[in-house]
This record gives structure tokens, C-alpha cells and sequence, in this order.
């Protein structure tokens, strides 16, 4: 599936002016979860019209009085923080590179560290739920699949694996999504579990030349690899297809330097959370100020 096109970064000023108070922000979840005109789930009207009750998180059924709590069933709920924090933490994770840590939250909100680590937690699941869940590739799409090693401490011997460390699976359409997923080894089983739960079939494969990417070959696919052993990282195989792993080994780097830069270390109870939020940011990073709204949306 192709990309969005690009569109600009919302700026800080431009977030405040757009939401600068708790009242700017209930207005905008009603909008984005029901509308202000919608079908009243009590009396029935259809395109009922809804008004803002004072002092308190909830509109009113203009016909039926029945009240409408936009923030009921979301992360907003039960929380003690206010709305404006909420989304301000929410336009740091979706204006941010490199991340947001718990401790950042905890420094730029004015909230407990408890709160910070919880309220990063939350949004992660946010983006989660907001992110792309189809499948990739199908006829004549191409994807790109590599694995990394995530944490821990690498084995003295060279090569693949390293004891404590999480393994994670990228597979990358080329001009499209990304998904990624934690697994529990580097084994062939893994991998194909996760490949045929996302890849259409006719799918054409990009893999270096481990042997156990040699899984997508009996199953229809037309599969290309690079010898990176020989130092070569692109070739043109017999059909014209190009075939290189530089994407999805990119959104590794750039996941790797970010752990490392912002938050030290991740356990590996937790590394599918972050690996959400990352790969999250690579599908909407084109979308400009569009990619709050969509998280809003999730909630």
C-alpha cells in the first residue's frame, strides 16, 4: 500500500493555539468520537444535536437530555491529569525522532515519574491500536525482511544471536508500511509464523543470505538475497528486480541509536511497546500534523 503524501509538522505554537485549554480538548475527542450531530443512543433521533454541560466532562442530547461522556472508555477516564497534558505528551511522542522517555514526560508535564512512565506506556498502546494492520506486499510488490538483536549483552563469538539480548522481525514494503513484531528466536518457525500472518503471497522477498529466510521460497513467493559476508548490499536479479535490505536495516539503526540516546535500555517484557511506538512513527511520519489526529482517533 502506498504512503500518504506529505504534509508539514504541526509546531508547538500552532498546538497551543490549536488546543489551549482542557475545554479545546474535550471538544475535540467529542468530534473525533462521535461529532456534535450524531444518532442519540437513547431516545433514537438521528443527527440529534449534542451541547457542552458545564462543570462537567459530558454533552447533552438537545432532544432527550441524555448525557454523552467523550472520554469515557479511553486512556482520559479515570486520569487525574489534565486533558492539556495529555495531548501535550501526545504531540511530543508524534513531533519526537527519537522518542519521549517516562522521565521527559515526567520533566516537561510537571507529573510524577510514576505518572510520566504510565502516561508513555498508554500512548504507546495508542499507537498500536493506530497504526497499520493489514498485510504487506501481493503480485508485484516487494518487501524487504532482516532481524535484529535488541539489548542485552552480545556473545563473544561473532554472527547472529547474543545471550540476554531480544530478537525482533522488520519486514518493510518498498514505498509502504513497515510492520514489526517481537519473537521469541531467530528460528525458521518463528519466522515464518510471523511472515505468513503479514505478507500476502506472490509477495517478491529481500533477505540477505542466512539460510533461514530460505523459509519464503517453498510458498510461492519470488525471493532475491544479498551476500552481505562478500560486502554486497544490492543486486539485480534475473527478472529485473532490485533487491537490498537498506530500508528496513535503516529503521534498525535509527531504533537502536534512539534506545540508546533516550531511554538507556529497555527491558524486554516491554521492548514490543517500544518497537510499537517506532514503527508507529515510520508509517505516519508523512502525514504531517494529520498523524495527532490519528491517535486521538485510536482512543
Amino acid at each position: 500500500m502506498n504512503k500518504k503524501h506529505h504534509t508539514r509538522k504541526m509546531t508547538v505554537r500552532e498546538f497551543f493555539k490549536r488546543f489551549p485549554d482542557d475545554a479545546a480538548c474535550l471538544e475535540h475527542v467529542m468530534t473525533v468520537r462521535y461529532g456534535h450531530r450524531h444518532t442519540c443512543g437513547k431516545c433514537g433521533v438521528i443527527d440529534a444535536t449534542f451541547h457542552r454541560l458545564e462543570n462537567r466532562k459530558a454533552y447533552s442530547c438537545a432532544h432527550c437530555g441524555h448525557n454523552v461522556y467523550p472520554c469515557a472508555g479511553t486512556i482520559f477516564e479515570k486520569s487525574r491529569t489534565p486533558l492539556t497534558l495529555w495531548f501535550y505528551a501526545i504531540f511530543l511522542f508524534i513531533s519526537s525522532r527519537h522518542g519521549v522517555s517516562g522521565m521527559e514526560l515526567h520533566r516537561q508535564l510537571g507529573v510524577t515519574r510514576k505518572c510520566g512512565y504510565r502516561m508513555g506506556m498508554q500512548i504507546r498502546q495508542l499507537m498500536n491500536k493506530g497504526d497499520f494492520q493489514g498485510m504487506l506486499g501481493g503480485i508485484n510488490r516487494q518487501i524487504e525482511i532482516d532481524e535484529a538483536y535488541i539489548g542485552g549483552r552480545r556473545a563473544g563469538k561473532s554472527g547472529r544471536g547474543a545471550a540476554g539480548k531480544t530478537v525482533v522481525m522488520g519486514m518493510k514494503e518498498r514505498d509502504g508500511y513497515i510492520h514489526t513484531a517481537v519473537i521469541p528466536n531467530a528460528s525458521k518457525n518463528s519466522l515464518r509464523q510471523v511472515f505468513h500472518e503479514n505478507v500476502k503471497p506472490g509477495t517478491i522477498i529481500s533477505t540477505d543470505e542466512w539460510a533461514g529466510y530460505n523459509l519464503v521460497t517453498p510458498d510461492g513467493h519470488w525471493h532475491g538475497t544479498v551476500r552481505h559476508g562478500a560486502k554486497e548490499y544490492a543486486n539485480t536479479d534475473e527478472l529485473g528486480y532490485r533487491h537490498h535490505v537498506n530500508g528496513v536495516e535503516n529503521f534498525w539503526k535509527l531504533f537502536k541509536a534512539s534506545i540508546r540516546s533516550t531511554h538507556i535500555q529497555i527491558s524486554k517484557a516491554h521492548c514490543d511497546a517500544y518497537l510499537n511506538e517506532f514503527t508507529f512513527r515510520q508509517n505516519h511520519r508523512e502525514m504531517g500534523q494529520a498523524m495527532f489526529d490519528v491517535l486521538i482517533a485510536a482512543v
